[in-house]
């Protein structure tokens, strides 16, 4: 990848803006530590030169010149001594470890503003040859005319500043050579993982819908978005099999329906009827027209809930009483059929739902259970129940009919699937698909197992569901 495209990314320019403040940083920070130790160096020479010269004007005033002028040639001759020049008015050295100086520098009083240059006595002439000292001096001019200069050698302080500047350089230099190591190695794993995501998203985009983003399993930022996103297109995966299921099951099994409601009105108007056998096929088309509303309302209720959205509002559901409404409301229908319709034990428990969708649920799979069920006279054909297991609270429909083979208990649950025994029975196969998008909208689950004979149904509300009260 060349320079420019990485430069692209959002991750590169993050880097690169990262080390350009890291080294403006680092630059005040040399700069500051240089400054600092140069201004602490310099106070420090101005100290020990005014401790120097007080000692010398105590020397002055005791003996006057004489006594200056030893004093100045003892403490010149000291190993590491300071600089001592004493001149005449006119700028001549008389006395001292100085044998020349700058130009000018005698020539002003009081302290020197920029470092001079000198040289020692002893030292070569040739200017190419001898090293170059720099001071700074405190130059007086007593009563008599006469200067005198105390000053000190910036040769110490000097090499330190330089210790001190390479030393901080030396660190910029190791830190920025780590921040480009660290943004090589873990700047470039980061950009290959995103081309990695940004690859995978191509893929999908171009129509491969069973495609997921990569997870490395290092559980970082980068693992917790792909998952989310993992998830959401399973989930959208999901809702675009569910619609071409709708689309395929709406063309093939409403087909029936339709074409037995148009022959049905061709046949009322072949011929010459009575207003009585009008009348008949008119309801006969009507009731007809009932089922296919109730079938789209049935496939828009459970495209909605499968979307996670309900209209409805949400609010505590008392399930006990939900299970003696449903009994009341199909006890007539069961007796009419011959069928026993019994409750078993009910547990009092309330859940946060939706009252009318868990009670349409319910009422789909007792209807189903009584359709299907055998009558008896020992037992009776569909008993509910409402039980505790495991903190989880189970709403059961057990009935004595032929019950569902093993292979075939998760495809009833899917849209308009009906088996081969039920093809003559009315129905449109979206009773235990409301159900089991019901359960699912609540957090639930619809469990299906044989009960030879029969077939038990549970819808399973978690443990974890909010329950605002119980008798």
């Amino acid at each position: 990848m060349r320079l420019p495209a990485v430069m692209k990314t959002t991750a590169a320019r993050l880097s690169a803006l990262f080390l350009i403040l890291f080294a403006l940083c680092a630059a005040v920070l040399v700069a500051y530590m240089s400054s600092l130790s140069v201004r602490m160096l310099t106070q420090q020479t101005q100290d020990t030169i005014m401790a120097e010269m007080q000692g010398l004007d105590t020397a002055y005033r005791r003996g006057g010149l004489p006594a200056l002028v030893r004093v100045v040639e003892v403490r010149a001759r000291q190993p590491g001594a300071n600089l001592y020049l004493i001149a005449d008015p006119n700028g001549r050295i008389l006395s001292g470890n100085v044998e020349s100086i700058e130009p000018g520098v005698l020539e002003i009083e009081g302290w020197t503003q920029d470092p001079f240059a000198y040289r020692r006595y002893g030292e070569s002439d040739d200017a190419a040859a001898r090293p170059r000292h720099h001071a700074l001096a405190l130059v007086l001019r007593l009563p008599n005319g006469m200067i005198l200069l105390v000053g000190r050698d910036l040769g110490e302080p000097e090499k330190l500043r330089d210790i001190v500047n390479h030393a901080l350089l030396l660190a910029f230099a190791m830190m920025g050579i780590g921040a480009l190591l660290i943004w090589f190695f873990v700047g470039r794993h980061a950009l290959k993982r995103i081309d990695a995501i940004s690859e995978a998203g191509r893929r999908i985009m171009g129509g491969d819908l069973a495609g997921r983003l990569p997870v490395s399993g290092s559980g970082d930022e980068f693992d917790r978005l792909s998952e989310n996103l993992n998830v959401m297109l399973a989930r959208i995966a999901r809702l675009n099999d569910g619609l071409k299921q709708v689309s395929d099951n709406i063309a093939h099994d409403l087909k029936t329906p339709l074409t037995r409601l148009r022959n049905r009105a061709e046949a009322a108007l072949a011929g010459k009827p009575s207003p009585a056998e009008y009348r008949a096929a008119l309801e006969a088309a009507i009731a007809e027209s009932d089922q296919l509303i109730r079938t789209f309302n049935a496939i828009l209720m459970i495209s909605r809930l499968e979307a996670g959205y309900s209209a409805e509002q949400a609010g505590p559901v008392d399930l006990a009483a939900t299970v003696a409404d449903v009994v009341d409301l199909y006890e007539p229908l069961a007796e009419e059929v011959g069928v026993g319709l019994a409750v078993g034990e009910v547990a009092t428990a309330t859940v946060a739902g939706n009252r009318e969708l868990v009670g349409q649920a319910l009422s789909n799979v007792v209807d189903n259970a009584i359709k299907y069920s055998a009558g008896s006279e020992d037992a009776p054909s569909v008993l509910v129940s409402l039980t505790r297991r495991g903190g989880d609270l189970v709403l059961e429909v057990a009935d004595n009919g032929p019950g569902i083979p093993p292979e075939d208990m998760e495809r009833v649950t899917e849209r308009f699937v009906r088996l081969e025994q039920s093809r003559s029975r009315p129905g449109s196969g979206l009773g235990l698909s409301l159900a089991r998008a019901v359960m699912e909208f609540h957090g639930g689950r619809l469990e299906l197992s044989a009960k030879n004979p029969g077939l038990s149904v549970r819808m399973i509300f978690p443990g974890d569901s909010k329950r605002h009260g119980e008798n």
